[in-house]
């Protein structure tokens, strides 16, 4: 898959409803700077979270040392651990003081897959669907932590860890409710590739 040039995203992009945000990241290019190596990926799948009025947000319980990144200015990278054995990458939405985020679920793999292999700790017969395929795992193939990453500013193009628009044409984008939660379940706020094979669930 070719990518085009990269263009960071502003910070402007994520100074919205992460119901706008949601569905506009999809395409678009998550990339980890790894020395002089880059590894990319193209967003297939991402679920948007709100604020107080969203049970399944962890900004829900107000403020926090754990969930600061939420409330703070928009386009930075939120990490948390789950589940005691993996990271998820979110990123920041709505101004600064307003809660709101995206979590990345899945990316199709485009660059770097090599390095992809040996950060998830495993070899390259396993199947590619499922390097980047689901939060934790696209997390673990970028080296995302959260304690290198948590409150990275993803606008930066001196950050090693931002998100590009490579000029791809916008993808057909499909609305489901969120997966892997137990609260408001129903809410539809799951944005996919439509017929991507790299989706998750």
């Amino acid at each position: 898959m070719k990518l085009g040039p990269l263009r960071v995203l502003s910070r402007d992009f994520y100074d919205r409803d992460p119901r706008l945000v949601g569905p506009d990241l999809l395409g678009k290019i998550l990339v980890r700077r790894q020395g002089r190596q880059l590894l990319t990926g193209r967003i297939v799948e991402v679920e948007a979270y709100l604020g107080a009025d969203d049970p399944a947000a962890h900004a829900s319980i107000g403020k926090t040392s754990r969930n600061a990144v939420l409330f703070g200015p928009p386009g930075h990278a939120y990490v948390y651990f789950i589940y005691g054995n993996h990271y998820c990458l979110n990123v920041s939405c709505l101004p600064d003081g307003v809660p709101g985020g995206i979590l990345f679920r899945a990316v199709e793999p485009v660059r770097g897959m090599e390095a992809m292999f040996k950060l998830r700790g495993i070899d390259e017969s396993h199947d590619l669907r499922r390097l980047t395929r689901g939060p934790g795992r696209l997390a673990a193939a970028f080296g995302i932590i959260r304690e290198r990453d948590n409150g990275k500013d993803l606008t930066s193009p001196r950050s090693d860890l931002y998100i590009a628009d490579d000029g791809t044409p916008p993808p057909e984008v499909l609305i489901t409710k969120r997966i892997g939660i137990k609260k408001a379940v129903e809410m539809p706020l799951r944005y996919i590739v439509a017929e991507n094979k790299f989706v998750s669930g």
